[in-house]
């Protein structure tokens, strides 16, 4: 009975010690950082996830981008060329029209002389024939 009554207190002690150190400042404290634990290890899963997809899309589009921006760079490239090829055409055109509006020039000069020179003759060969017409 005496082993019976010493093991019920040695529980009953045990229990109390059990609430008290439930009631400690240091084991509120302990659970805390436990609680603490858990919450951070849950968010760190959960950033963990968003991290993974947030990466995914950086890489992409990153590839993509960057091919973009290689594309658009070519294209620069050949506009530039194209534009060089182009204003030098152009300047060679130009010139070529300044030549030809001065030989158009000289031309029309010369076709207006030669018109003057056959408008004398046809009047000198329309006198001659006046006169020879008018001697038969």
């Amino acid at each position: 009975m005496r082993v019976l009554a010493c093991t019920t207190l040695f529980q009953l002690s045990l229990a109390a010690r059990s609430d008290a150190d439930k009631n400690r400042p240091v084991t509120k404290v302990i659970n805390l950082l436990k609680d603490m634990v858990k919450q951070l290890e849950k968010e760190a899963e959960e950033d963990e996830e968003v991290y993974n997809k947030v990466a995914c899309w950086c890489q992409t589009n990153d590839k993509d981008k960057t091919r973009s921006i290689a594309d658009a760079e070519d294209r620069i490239n050949k506009l530039v060329n194209k534009i060089e090829e182009e204003t030098a055409s152009s300047s060679r055109l130009n010139t070529e029209i300044k030549n030809l509006e001065v030989e158009v020039e000289k031309n029309q000069a010369s076709l207006d002389k030669a018109t003057a020179n056959r408008k004398k003759e046809l009047a000198e060969f329309n006198e001659d024939e006046k006169d020879t017409l008018r001697s038969i």
